[in-house]
C-alpha cells in the first residue's frame, strides 16, 4: 500500500490549507484515516483521526481550526486547516489503518508533506 499526500507548501498565518491523501493498492478494508505531523525536535502527534464510527477526533492544538473526511471508496482522505500559525508548521502524514488481499488489519504512512506557515 502506498499514499500519496497532496497539498503542502508555503501559507501566511491567518490564511488555510487543503492536505489530501490517496491510497495506491490492494486495500479490501478500511478501519482508520488521520492526519498526523512532526515538527524538527519534536514527536509525531496526531492532527485529525476519522475512525469507521464516523467520530473525528482532533488534536487539542488544532480543534476548532480543522476538518478531517474520508471517502472509503477513493481510498482518499483531506484535511482542512484554517487560521493557520506558525506553529503548525510541520511535516504532515497521512495515515490508513487497513486490511489488504495480502496482509491482515495494520497501519501504513505516507512519505509527508511540509507545510510552512509564516508570521
Amino acid at each position: 500500500v502506498q499514499l500519496v499526500e497532496s497539498g503542502g507548501g508555503s501559507v501566511q498565518a491567518g490564511g488555510f490549507l487543503r492536505l489530501s491523501c490517496v491510497g495506491i493498492g490492494s486495500i479490501t478494508a478500511i478501519t482508520a484515516m488521520g492526519w498526523y505531523r512532526q515538527a524538527p525536535g519534536n514527536e509525531r502527534e496526531m492532527v485529525a483521526l476519522l475512525p469507521n464510527d464516523g467520530t473525528p477526533l482532533y488534536g487539542d492544538s488544532v480543534k476548532g481550526r480543522c476538518t478531517i473526511s474520508r471517502a472509503d471508496a477513493k481510498k482518499t482522505a483531506s484535511l482542512h486547516m484554517n487560521n493557520l500559525k506558525p506553529e503548525d508548521s510541520a511535516v504532515y502524514y497521512c495515515n490508513i489503518v487497513a486490511r489488504t488481499r495480502d496482509s491482515a488489519l495494520r497501519g501504513y504512512w505516507g512519505q509527508g508533506t511540509q507545510v510552512t506557515v509564516s508570521s
